[in-house]
């Protein structure tokens, strides 16, 4: 049937909500459920491409979605592009109110495709502390998933986690509400763009709290008060959605007080869209719908199912046509289901594809998309980003940097000698490996190109960066997780022979089951796994000065391999350009800034720890520690060395006597006393001390990295706004109180340089509008 142009749903010059309501008073009941829901590009397709008779059995009622095109095949991105049109080109002209689709992609630390830009994952980039580096690197991922017909992406990660043992941490921002809020509202405005009609919708996720499960499983009830749930894990999102324009967002899969996120009205209605005012998408995570009747057992079939997710707020079904699907129909047609929740879901996602133009502009110009791609400044980027995110976490006796011009240096790890492990769970690679079953690329592999061509491991860089005169000797020594010694006598050896030995040690990541973090790779202990730490200690026993290089996406230390080895780095998934940057700082031509977005713990036992607990938190009543451990974290939130040293001096608050409409200003001076040029990430953390309820010993509300010449200074002003200091008081309600707050300017959060205080006067008062984020800026002294 043909298109009359003159419907007022075709005039793109009318409203968004004019034209929702004309279309979907022109939709059966078939369409209207066909666009709840998405298909995989498989399923469109056969031997020869694209095949509109398989599409005419699929969606020939129109769909919402079209899941993974890149992401989900072998298609380099011109193919992608060509299949993305094919599609667009046949819901426009072969169904009968042309209704056109949102492809969806997974884009946590880059595209997830073939040839996409792989940049640090998402725990190394919340390492830099620089959100302006977010939203470059999802600029990029914007260009490059417009490029080939993609819409939404399925990022950021806004968990606050505070239990490394979920196999999850390396996709978030670590443990503090703030830095998550500071780092994912970047995160998004660089993937939407100042126009959807240009840009990719967001999703947060994963709504809500899905970062400290029970017991660090994947998918585990979540255990939180409401105060705790609202101040700490809520409170990315809430940011995401009133700073940011958050476009989209997706459930959590499991349970909060018995209920299921994806049966939560309370979460996804009441508190996202009557409390934020959220007016975007809620689509569910893979099978999350199918999840409430097969895992959760809160639905007896999947059309209740359906009419649980549909009531608690969930839009559209991904990643395929399922409860959604006929067991929806079914329901509707015996009044299980009232057709005005589905109604409503389908007025949210046609107002969605408005604005994201696809009326007007479904389609992509293939012979262009390849621009996009490979270029010069986004590897640059990606060795930016991965230089920024290094963290010095021990550096005894200036062991660091170190010369280009050794004799030899013995390098030596199952991470030393690989580009897969660099990358993270949701990066092509990894992906692919899930495709093949696991398999590990061959030449008859499906999933070429999983790599940037240019891209080279540690070892590679080390041996490109020495002196013609230095001699590098390689050893493996060890796997992953294998238990074989085998290799220890020859680590041993090539160590014993040489001036200096670098260990490069850590997991792999991805969602097969040889792997050690990532998606369903959660861990019941810490540490290095296999037998890893005992080839450090025996190359440690040699007496050879040793360099520890820990590649995980999670903390991976136990306190006696740290007490032991005199200087380590953190370099998380370093990415595309993780080999080069990592050589980079371990010469010297880079010095580390990076700072922990997360606490190492000391064992899993001390689980969780994390800087901000309550004043009885942190410790054992009376004598502090543990029996046999003690109760800090091995490494604190924040902490991360340089190769140079800075002193911080010259603290001034104003005014020390503040109303609740006041701000705060916060002031010190940094100066860079060492003899490299370096970066600092100044910290401001306050202190309730005394108030209704119980208040964290310390909560981050501020920083700033500056980098600084040997000899220079400058001057770090944050701008605090006393409703950034309101909580959930008896009632629940959000409130700033009179006191006395204590202000620590710190290095990082047990490294305090400088404190001080005011006073919050006058009467406890409600705050209607949350303030989110405090204003910082530096003067550099000439």
């Amino acid at each position: 049937m043909s298109k009359n142009p003159s419907f007022p749903y075709q005039n793109p010059g009318l409203p968004v909500e004019e034209r929702v309501r004309d279309l979907v008073s022109r939709m059966t009941l078939g369409e209207k459920v066909a666009q709840l829901s998405a298909a995989w590009l498989s399923e469109l397709s056969d031997d020869a491409g694209f095949s509109a008779d398989k599409a005419q059995v699929r969606v020939g009622h129109g769909i919402g979605q079209i899941t993974r095109p890149a992401g989900g095949s072998s298609l380099t991105p011109i193919q992608v592009a060509q299949a993305t049109n094919a599609i667009q080109a046949f819901l426009t002209k072969n169904t009968r109110l042309g209704i056109p689709a949102m492809v969806h992609e997974e884009c946590c630390s880059g595209f997830m495709a073939r040839g996409g830009t792989i940049f640090p994952q998402i725990i190394g980039l919340a390492s830099t502390w620089e959100p302006d580096l977010a939203e470059a690197i999802t600029t990029v991922i914007r260009e490059q998933m417009r490029a080939v017909g993609a819409h939404q992406g399925l990022a950021p990660v806004l968990d606050v986690t505070r239990d490394p043992r979920w196999g999850r941490v390396e996709e978030t921002f670590g443990e503090d509400p703030y830095l998550a809020a500071c780092m994912g509202t970047a995160y998004i405005r660089g993937l939407q763009g100042s126009d959807l009609r240009t840009g990719i919708a967001a999703t947060g996720k994963h709504f809500a709290a899905q970062g400290m499960p029970e017991s660090g499983l994947n998918w585990a009830p979540v255990h939180l008060g409401q105060r705790e749930l609202r101040e700490v894990f809520l409170f990315p999102f809430e940011a995401a959605v009133k700073e940011a324009g958050l476009a989209s967002l997706m459930n959590a899969y499991h349970e909060l007080d018995g209920v299921p996120c994806a049966a939560s009205r309370e979460l996804l209605t009441e508190i996202l869209r009557d409390e934020w005012g959220f007016d975007g998408i809620v689509v569910s995570d893979y099978n999350a719908v199918s999840m409430l009747a097969e895992y959760h057992h809160v639905a007896a079939d999947k059309g209740e199912a359906a009419r649980l997710a549909l009531e608690a707020g969930i839009d559209v079904e991904l990643p395929g046509i399922d409860c959604y699907g006929d067991p929806l129909k079914d329901a509707m047609q015996t009044g299980k289901v009232d057709v005005t929740l589905v109604d409503q879901a389908v007025r949210r996602v046609l107002a969605m594809k408005f604005r994201l133009g696809l009326f007007e502009n479904p389609f992509v110009d293939p012979s262009e998309c390849s621009k996009a791609y490979a270029r010069a400044e986004q590897s640059t980027l990606a060795r930016y980003v991965a230089e920024k995110s290094i963290v010095l976490l021990k550096n005894e006796g200036g062991l660091l940097p170190l010369s280009p011009d050794l004799g030899s240096i013995a390098v030596i790890g199952p991470n030393a000698d690989t580009i897969r492990h660099m990358v993270g769970d949701y990066a092509y690679a990894s992906m692919a490996d899930l495709m093949e079953g696991g398999e590990q690329p061959s030449e008859t592999t499906r999933f070429p190109d999983r790599f940037p061509p240019t891209m080279i491991s540690l070892l590679a860089a080390i041996q490109g960066r020495v002196s013609t005169g230095t001699l590098v000797r390689y050893a493996r020594g060890c796997g992953v997780t294998d238990p074989s010694r085998e290799g220890f006598e020859e680590a041993v050896q090539i160590a014993q022979a040489s001036s200096i030995a670098v260990l490069v040690m850590g997991g792999k990541s991805g969602l097969t089951p040889d792997c050690t973090c990532g998606e369903m790779r959660d861990r019941a202990d810490l540490g290095l796994l296999g037998v890893q730490g005992e080839l450090v200690h025996a190359v440690l026993d040699t007496g050879t000065p040793v360099v520890l290089i820990l590649m995980d996406g999670r903390p991976a230390a136990i306190p006696e391999t740290v007490e032991r080895v005199p200087a380590i780095l953190q370099a998380w998934l370093p990415g595309q350009e993780g080999g080069p940057a990592i050589a980079e700082v371990l010469f010297g031509d880079v010095n580390p800034g990076g700072k922990l977005p997360i606490s190492f713990p000391r064992s899993a036992g001390q689980v969780p720890v994390f800087y901000g607990h309550k004043p009885s938190g942190g410790r054992s009543f009376a004598f502090g520690d543990y029996v046999e451990l003690s109760a800090n974290p091995l490494f604190s939130f924040g902490h991360g060395l340089s190769y140079t040293q800075f002193e911080y001096s010259n603290l001034q608050i104003k005014p020390v006597q503040v109303s609740p409409n006041d701000k705060i200003t916060i002031q010190m001076s940094v100066k860079n006393v060492g003899d490299r040029m370096g970066d600092e990430v100044v910290q401001l953390y306050v202190h309730d001390e005394i108030a209704s309820v119980t208040r964290p010993v310390k909560e981050l509300k501020g920083f700033h990295r500056v980098t600084l010449q040997p000899g220079q200074g400058c001057t770090v002003t944050f701008q605090l706004t006393v409703a950034q200091l309101a909580f959930y008081n008896r009632e629940m309600q959000y409130v700033v109180e009179p006191g006395r707050f204590k202000v620590m300017v710190c290095s990082s959060s047990e490294d305090i340089r400088l404190s001080g205080h005011f006073e919050l006067t006058g009467e406890v008062t409600p705050v209607a509008d949350k303030v989110f984020f405090s204003h910082s800026a530096a003067r550099f002294n000439l």
